[in-house]
């Protein structure tokens, strides 16, 4: 059974940086595409940043140059460093992972792609 579990968020004033992690079990980790999305209350499912199981990351255009993906096959764990954050970052962010069809070289950015999810890391930025 896949299991994503994120950790890390968390209240900071803007500007200030964030390291969101996500635990993977359950599956071929190496095999997948995963990434990062958020959702903010009455807005749909954003693709904040992924990866592919190749290495390639794939990033928003509202966090470009902001936020970088990383994952470490070892631990099996997926990181989201975030860098200078601003009070419209504000959401929850969700882990997510998939080896479908979309899981391409560049990693398919739209939530719609992924099936395995995990529960969620609240992430407040303050102005």
């Amino acid at each position: 059974q896949v299991q994503l579990v994120e950790s890390g968020g968390g209240s900071v004033q803007a500007g200030g940086s964030l390291r969101l992690s996500c635990a993977a079990s359950g599956y071929s980790y190496r095999s997948n595409c995963m990434g990062w999305f958020r959702q903010a209350p009455g807005k749909e499912r954003e693709g904040v940043a992924t990866i592919g199981r190749y290495g390639t990351p794939s990033y928003g255009d509202s966090v470009k140059g902001r936020v970088t993906i990383s994952k470490d096959n070892a631990r099996n764990t997926l990181y989201l460093q975030m860098n200078s954050l601003k009070p419209e970052d504000t959401a929850m962010y969700y882990c997510a992972a998939d080896s479908g069809p979309y899981c391409t070289m560049i990693p398919s950015l739209s939530f719609r792609h992924y099936n395995y999810w995990g529960q969620g890391t609240q992430v407040t930025v303050s102005s």
